[in-house]
């Protein structure tokens, strides 16, 4: 199992498992470089990273990872067409500015993209909402409404639905639980937007 900062990270796994071997791969907003790390060592691929902050640079440096930094929102419209097998956004679409436009570069620079964020339309999201009244606070939402860098937060139903607007294929959609494990729902879309706390999503461009 993966650890970020101590935390484990399950979702990491997940998303790993959905890369083939040897794949050419850019994580966007690749943090420490634990993905990175984990595709290089359980899956050989040939991966590049692009990190905002410079403390994640450092820390991909110093893991041996090929890491540059830069802004997911702007810098992703200088890599040309088709340069990569997948484009990674892991628990990252959430804080950029200008998600659509992300999303578009992604599928224009991979052949498929691979999106993990938080859902907000979980139910203990929606109880906390609406016994309190305040911003929710959760595992994966854990910055207070003042202070967090979740611009854009979004369920998996607004993320269903905007996949669809920019013509891409769902290829496969994972349900997660609090700790990023799967979870088995065979049900409707509005079921999988109450029950999970996370998804991962592999698109591919029609």
């Amino acid at each position: 199992m993966i650890s970020v900062n101590g935390a484990p990270r399950k979702d990491l796994d997940v998303v790993a498992g959905l890369v083939a071997p040897g794949s050419r791969v850019l994580d966007v907003g690749c943090g420490d470089g634990a993905l990175l790390r984990l595709l290089a060592d359980k899956k050989q691929v040939d991966g590049r990273g692009v990190e905002l902050s410079q403390q994640g640079v450092n820390d991909c440096v110093a893991k041996g990872l090929s890491v540059i930094q830069g802004d997911a929102d702007t810098d992703l419209a200088d890599y040309p067409d088709d340069g990569f097998d997948y484009v990674i956004l892991s628990q990252t679409l959430q804080a950029t500015r200008h998600p659509r436009t992300v999303l578009l570069d992604m599928l224009r620079i991979g052949r498929r993209a691979i999106v993990s964020f938080p859902n907000f339309g979980y139910w203990r999201v929606r109880l906390e909402l609406a016994v309190d009244g305040r911003m929710p606070r959760t595992a994966n939402l854990a910055h207070a409404w003042h202070e967090t860098p979740n611009i854009h937060l979004c369920t998996i139903r607004d993320f269903v639905e905007l996949a669809e607007e920019l013509g891409a294929h769902i290829e496969t959609a994972v349900a997660l639980d609090r700790a990023g494990a799967p979870i088995n729902i065979s049900a409707p879309l509005r079921v999988w937007n109450l029950m999970a706390a996370q998804a991962v999503f592999l698109l591919e461009r029609k």
